[in-house]
């Protein structure tokens, strides 16, 4: 099963990769793309990672599981390609923005689309958490608080809320608030002003802002 991965990523998390439980992981991904219907397509597991390199990183939005029907999941977190219908959540995502964003282009700008889990069965949500994808992601999260500075974290709802609460705040700004989600965006995701503050802070650090 070929993945594309920036190399700089695989240099950073080479030691991951050569961990026992890293090594069960690909086993079950590799025979449950074998046996079933999963996503993303295998070439775009690492879809994130191959688009915008460790060095290059200046935000990071952390999601939960990739799209599970198809044509959906393309191995970055919220992004649907063209053609697809919009899922409500990147639909509230434009309605706070105040238009449709182009996800390819903040990838290209050092925004890192990251989903917790990298895999799913078609049609089962949550179908490939805790089999090893929450460690490897968290280590992700890891290497770039301790690695890198001035990096903006959006974390929306109380899942990535969990996975990044140990990140520095002294070095990084963290923007928390509800998900996008429809079921949750009018309790605190609307009106949060995550990409306008996020600019805010790459401006005051000297850092380009994102075009959004």
């Amino acid at each position: 099963m070929y993945v594309r991965i920036d190399e700089s990523w695989k240099a950073v998390l080479a030691d991951e990769f050569e961990k026992p439980y890293f090594g069960e992981l690909v086993r079950f991904v590799k025979h449950a793309y074998g046996t079933g219907t999963v996503y993303p397509p295998p070439g775009k597991i690492f879809a994130a990672f191959d688009r915008t390199p460790f060095d290059k990183v200046r935000v990071v939005i952390i999601g939960q599981d990739p799209y599970h029907e198809p044509g959906q999941a393309q191995g970055l977190a919220f992004y649907v390609p063209p053609g697809i219908r919009t899922p409500p959540s990147l639909l509230n995502i434009a309605k706070e923005l105040g238009h449709m964003p182009d996800l390819l282009s903040w990838t290209g700008q050092g925004v890192l689309l990251l989903n917790a889990t990298l895999t799913v069965e078609a049609h089962k949500a949550g179908s490939h958490q805790n089999r090893g994808w929450e460690t490897f992601t968290d280590a992700v999260i890891r290497a770039l608080d301790e690695r890198r500075d001035n990096l903006v974290f959006m974390l929306w709802g109380s899942y990535a809320q969990r996975k990044g609460a140990y990140i520095d705040r002294s070095k990084h700004l963290v923007i928390s608030s509800a998900h996008p989600s429809p079921l949750s965006a009018h309790r605190g995701f609307f009106g949060s002003r995550p990409f306008a503050r996020a600019n805010e802070y790459l401006a005051a650090h000297g850092i380009a802002q994102i075009t959004w």
